[in-house]
């Protein structure tokens, strides 16, 4: 029986036959040399030189040459796309030919069926407002997310007026987020300020959940000695009291229907966290851009109890400038740039504050302090110069996020607004377990790491921002036209029950002086006289 190989065959050859390759090799070479040499073919074409320096009329040869590349260019550019368009329609055919009828007429009728439905965009105006609509029709509670840094700037007027409004005795509670951005002394001021008119609940969100499905992959093994996340971020207070809350009023609701709780309130106030805080994973998308939520989304929390999520409110182009700067879309739908938002939320601002928390220099206006926080970010283009625009975004974010402290003055003596009375005060708080609220706030407020007065920065409120809960595209306007609004209350109304005259006068801005030129016509084409001959100098 024969052996298999075990091994692969070598492939070593004695060393003379190795050297009578190598000779073979190189006589091969120098043959297929010779023959180049005599056909006078080479392997490295020589170096165009180019036209030299002392020859005459060089710029005028040089602009010839360039004009003759362009149009070699151009040429066969044009038969690349004659090619192409060759081909694809060679490819119709074909495909036109080998497709059968049935197939053809089935997606003719797709397509018709495709154009006749127009797609709704879920950035404009009309969209989010149904969506928001929709939301406060499926609810039994309305959850109005206030951000604590400014809790009266947060308050629709015109939303609480359309819940009151609707029918099915709707209730309304409100939520102060972000607690643990502004001092205590301030936040127990506003709950009680708050509580004259609806009941409210101290929370404050995690901003580090992550998807279900991430923390089963990487949570196979559990170690014994685990430490727990209780970084500021990570933390979540006063979600124990609301879904407390929500249950008690869920257990005494007449009908054995889950309790919907539809979340509303402007951008980047923390409903989609709220949401997730709640529910303890990822849910919903958040995020520090703004307008993330485009559509209701329904978050099943507990048997009795269904959350539903909703678009921000869409705010008035009546509001004060820092209202819409702040709780607006401008800035993302390119209305109004970043430079223009900053400029008007730093005249809101304490200007000493605002220093000592960013650490710059003193500064005249807002561009000075853009190229200050610039430079301390690192934010440099090409050459050193300061990035004011990624500065001011970045200063934006800070303020709409959850990063920087500052906060508002509570109202002296707060009064109801117009459409609320002493009779809508009561109905508003029956149903609810005062008990649990108040128990709940206290332990909220206990755990509950507080920056202190010095480190907040001082902000003015501009008072209650008006909302659209309608909006009606005029069909006659063109598409680059503004947009008629239907509103149910222009003006603001502020906890006094006054209006604010949100309107400022704008000032008349004078072209800027230009200077008229007149174009001279510029022959750029060569005569045949203007060639040069290089025959004539280097025979």
């Amino acid at each position: 029986m024969k052996r298999p190989k075990l091994k692969k065959a070598s492939k070593r050859v004695s060393c003379s036959k190795r050297y009578k390759i190598q000779k073979k090799v190189r006589e091969h070479v120098r043959k297929l040399r010779k023959e180049a040499n005599k056909k006078g073919v080479r392997k490295r074409p020589k170096k165009d030189l180019g036209v030299p320096s002392s020859a005459p009329f060089k710029e005028e040869v040089l602009r010839e040459a360039e004009l003759r590349r362009l149009q070699i260019d151009d040429e066969t550019e044009k038969k690349k796309q004659a090619k192409k368009e060759a081909r694809a329609k060679k490819k119709e055919v074909f495909s036109k030919a080998t497709e059968p009828k049935a197939k053809k007429t089935r997606q003719d009728v797709v397509e018709n069926q495709a154009e006749n439905l127009p797609v709704p965009d879920k950035s404009s105006k009309p969209y989010l407002c149904s969506e928001l609509n929709k939301v406060i029709d499926a609810s039994d509670v309305l959850i109005e997310v206030l951000d604590a840094r400014d809790p009266l700037g947060c308050r629709c007027p015109q939303l609480e007026e359309a819940v009151l409004q609707r029918e099915g005795s709707k209730k309304l509670l409100f939520v102060l987020n972000k607690i643990d951005l502004v001092p205590q002394e301030n936040v127990e001021k506003w709950i009680q300020c708050l509580q004259l008119e609806y009941p409210v609940v101290a929370f404050k969100a995690s901003t580090q959940i992550k998807d279900k499905t991430v923390q089963a992959r990487k949570r196979r093994i559990v170690a014994s000695n685990e430490v727990l996340d209780r970084s500021r971020a990570a933390a979540c207070f006063g979600n124990g009291c609301l879904t407390e809350l929500l249950t008690s009023f869920a257990a005494n609701k007449a009908t054995e229907a889950s309790l919907k709780v539809g979340v509303v309130g402007f951008p980047n106030v923390g409903k989609s966290s709220l949401i997730n805080s709640m529910k303890g994973t990822l849910e919903c998308n958040v995020g520090v851009r703004r307008g993330i939520t485009k559509s209701m989304q329904e978050v099943h929390i507990l048997k009795s109890v269904t959350l539903i999520d909703s678009p921000g409110v869409v705010a008035s182009p009546s509001n004060a400038p820092a209202s819409l700067a702040l709780r607006s879309l401008q800035v993302e739908q390119g209305q109004e740039t970043v430079l223009e938002a900053v400029r008007t939320l730093l005249k809101q601002c304490d200007h000493s504050q605002i220093i000592l928390q960013y650490n710059v220099p003193d500064f005249r206006n807002s561009l000075e302090f853009l190229m200050f926080f610039a430079k301390k970010r690192g934010y440099l283009q090409k050459g050193g110069v300061p990035n004011t625009v990624q500065a001011a975004t970045a200063f934006l974010a800070d303020l709409t996020g959850a990063k920087i402290s500052y906060h508002c003055k509570v109202p002296e003596n707060p009064r109801l607004p117009a459409y609320m009375s002493d009779a809508v005060v009561t109905e508003m708080q029956n149903g609810w377990d005062l008990n649990i609220l108040k128990t709940g706030n206290e332990e909220t407020l206990k755990g509950v790491k507080f920056p202190s007065q010095a480190c907040s920065i001082g902000f003015i409120s501009k008072g209650p921002t008006a909302g659209l809960l309608n909006v009606i595209n005029s069909p006659e306007e063109k598409p680059g036209a503004t947009e008629r609004v239907v509103e149910q209350n222009q003006k603001p109304v502020q906890s006094t029950g006054e209006a604010i005259n949100t309107e400022e006068p704008e000032k008349a801005q004078k072209p800027p002086a230009r200077v008229p030129f007149q174009a001279v016509p510029i022959d750029m084409g060569l005569s045949a006289d203007d060639s040069y001959d290089f025959n004539t100098d280097f025979n």
